[in-house]
């Protein structure tokens, strides 16, 4: 093949074409495998060194060797700053230095006036040592010259009695010579301790500094081990309360702390044990106030490794001041024991000087309460506990045979159904004709309340508890009746209303209360002039602050109370109580309790107990009368044979005779039911009474 070559095409290069040996074209071609994989060229040495090197540096246990170096210098580092500060804050007065400073920043001048006082007493001290320092070398040597002379003349006089006595002349050197010899020991034994300790003693010191920043964390807090920094919640301690504090996101704040310095701790209390957490009191420095602080309940308690539901911030006494109730971490998920009334089967009541076991508080200590003359409020949202804390307390009165128990209950499911054979009447239903037997129920307890206010001074009455429970289908109820008077509502002629009203502004002087339970409170379903009745406010979970203030009231939200802030569904039978009943921490409004669960069999146990102690009574369920009764026949059954009966006594056993017919009479609504009939009270010394026979002959006249 000779060479060819092809002129430019377009003014372009071409390739130009070599010839090929003849004897090339006849050697046979090696075939390419397509399956065998393509060997690329081996990597270069510095390039296997650099990935080894990398995945040596990020793996996990170069990292944990890189936390463990700088964690245990950063405890030596630390502790040795510590120890020099303390030194320090030991030889001058840079510690009431400090403390001055907080408590400037705190506003508290009563606490400055004091550091500068101790200060001052620090610096006078420390120069009257100073200037004891500056004289003993003068006293040092005096000291020597005496004690040497001393020495000498006590060896002397030994050496001559030893002389004396053994009759040899050298033995007056013996004592001085030994002491001689005493102080070459001496000598030796402190050269060689003081070359050993020359070796040791460095390290001594740097493990004495690593023990002091071990206890006090001083690495810093990525290096630090797992355990400190768990979900578990560190313990609380003065400076993790600062820095939670100081971490709120308030500026005042922030800026008092950071000129505390390392006096922070200067604006808490003691840091006291109380239940399943700890508490404290936290002075709050000028400019920041308390309400700022309960705002921002939640950051506070995720500073402090905690959950919110954990934290508890109230207003004591004190001002610029917030306590804080801190629990261990997860200790409220936990279930408190059974009440009293299922594990002491010898448990009786008192209405009058008892308290009824109803939990217990935050602390983890017995939380009872006195339901003397005091009328009762539990509101709370549906399905948290509501009904079975009410009824907890009813059981307990139950335990009193001297009490009387009326019972509406508007849901009608069953919860309050072991109170039949107990109550003098039970209603349960949630239809407009049991609101309207509850309407009638309570009147009946407003009557009763007339006639005992209108008995004898120093007259005795025994105890009438009427127990309305889901008392918003009362409020709500469209019924009218005969007459066009609502039995719902808030009006003045709404007859729900107006009974309660009524027995809240005069039942308790004699003993006729009225217990009633509500849920998801709002100003329809719970007046105001209705729910500031009572004495004794509780709420459950709750869904916003206006309905917390429905519940208990503006002055126990103000200081803290706040039962929205409870989990709904998980802090079921959890009550933020404001009552004078019930044990309340000093300075404060209200006290959240945990309450003992009794459930519907439980119950009946306990009712069973109580039917034992007081005996079964006729239950009236509170059905309305659709024929009239024979009075004057009643009357006869009353009168039991007496010649003559106090017309207040004859009410009373009429009522007692039939609570549904006559529990809303009075003395008045009697005198007109009898009037013409020949039968009507009359005076006799003094009193009201009605006669035996004058009843007789008007009933055989009737008959």
């Amino acid at each position: 093949m000779t060479d060819q070559t092809f002129k430019p095409l377009n003014g372009h290069k071409v390739a130009k074409l070599h010839p090929v040996p003849l004897e090339l074209l006849d050697t046979p071609v090696a075939p390419v495998s397509l399956d065998k994989p393509r060997q690329l060229p081996a990597p270069r040495r510095h390039v296997r060194t650099g990935k080894a090197l990398r995945r040596a540096i990020t793996s996990d246990t170069a990292r944990e060797a890189v936390r463990l170096a700088v964690r245990h210098t950063g405890y030596t580092v630390g502790g040795a700053r510590i120890l020099t500060r303390r030194a320090w804050d030991g030889r001058s007065a840079a510690r009431y230095e400090r403390m001055i400073r907080a408590a400037e920043a705190a506003g508290n001048l009563d606490e400055v006036k004091e550091w500068e006082e101790r200060g001052q007493t620090f610096r006078e001290a420390r120069h009257r040592r100073r200037m004891a320092l500056l004289a003993a070398p003068a006293q040092v040597a005096k000291g020597a010259v005496v004690g040497v002379g001393l020495t000498g003349g006590a060896a002397v006089g030994i050496g001559i009695a030893m002389a004396a006595s053994s009759g040899n002349v050298a033995d007056v050197a013996a004592p001085a010579l030994a002491l001689v010899d005493a102080i070459r020991w001496a000598v030796i034994v402190g050269s060689v301790v003081w070359g050993v300790g020359k070796v040791v003693a460095p390290w001594l010191f740097l493990l004495a500094c690593w023990g002091v920043g071990r206890h006090g964390q001083a690495a810093p807090a990525w290096a630090l081990p797992s355990r400190t920094t768990n979900e578990a919640g560190a313990p609380i301690t003065p400076s993790v309360v600062v820095t939670a504090m100081r971490d709120l996101g308030i500026a005042p704040l922030r800026k008092a702390v950071k000129e505390m310095g390392d006096a922070g701790a200067a604006m808490l209390g003691p840091i006291r044990i109380a239940g399943c957490g700890v508490e404290v009191d936290v002075t709050l420095p000028s400019g920041v106030a308390t309400d700022e602080v309960q705002k921002r309940r939640r950051k506070l308690a995720e500073n402090l490794d905690r959950h919110e539901h954990e934290v508890f911030i109230t207003i004591p006494q004190a001002a610029r001041t917030v306590r804080l109730w801190i629990a261990d971490s997860g200790a409220l998920d936990e279930p408190i024991g059974p009440s009293p009334l299922l594990t002491d089967a010898t448990l009786t009541a008192d209405y009058a000087k008892g308290r009824a076991p109803w939990g217990q508080d935050l602390r983890g200590d017995a939380a009872r309460i006195s339901l003397y003359q005091r009328h009762m409020l539990i509101t709370g949202l549906s399905n948290q506990g509501k009904t079975a804390a009410l009824r907890s307390l009813a059981l307990w009165l139950a335990l009193d045979p001297t009490v009387e128990l009326r019972i509406a209950d508007l849901k009608g499911a069953g919860d309050w159904a072991m109170f039949d054979g107990l109550a003098s009447v039970l209603i349960e239903g949630p239809t407009d004709e049991h609101v309207i037997r509850a309407t009638v129920m309570v009147e009946g307890l407003v009557q009763e309340m007339e006639r005992r206010l209108q008995a004898p001074a120093g007259t005795k009455f025994t105890p009438l508890v009427g127990i309305v429970d889901e008392a918003q289908v009362a409020f709500m109820c469209p019924a009218v009746d005969d007459q066009k008077r609502p039995y719902g509502g808030s009006k003045a002629t709404a007859r729900y209303f107006m009974a309660a009203r009524k027995i809240h502004n005069q039942g308790r002087a004699v003993d006729v209360l009225l217990y009633q339970g509500t849920q998801d409170p709002t100003d329809q379903n719970l007046p105001k002039l209705v729910r500031e009745g009572a004495h004794t406010r509780a709420s459950l979970a709750l869904g916003t602050e206006s309905q917390a203030r429905m519940a208990l009231g503006d002055k126990a939200v103000d200081g803290g109370a706040a039962p929205q802030q409870l989990r709904q569904g998980l802090d079921k039978g959890t009550l933020v109580v404001a009552s004078d009943g019930i044990d309340v921490p000093a300075g404060q409004a209200s006290i959240t309790v945990r309450t003992h669960y009794v459930s519907t069999d439980d119950a009946a146990v306990v009712a069973d107990r109580a039917r034992e102690l007081r005996g079964t009574r006729a239950t009236a369920d509170g059905e309305l009368e659709t024929e009239p009764r024979d009075l004057l026949g009643d009357l006869l059954t009353v009168l039991r044979g007496e010649t003559r009966m106090r017309t207040l006594d004859v009410l009373k056993g009429l009522s007692d005779l039939d609570a549904a017919a006559y529990g809303a009479w009075t003395l008045g609504g009697l005198t007109a039911a009898l009037e013409g009939t020949g039968a009507e009270p009359y005076k006799s010394r003094g009193v009201m009474v009605i006669a035996n026979d004058r009843v007789r002959e008007a009933w055989g006249e009737q008959g």
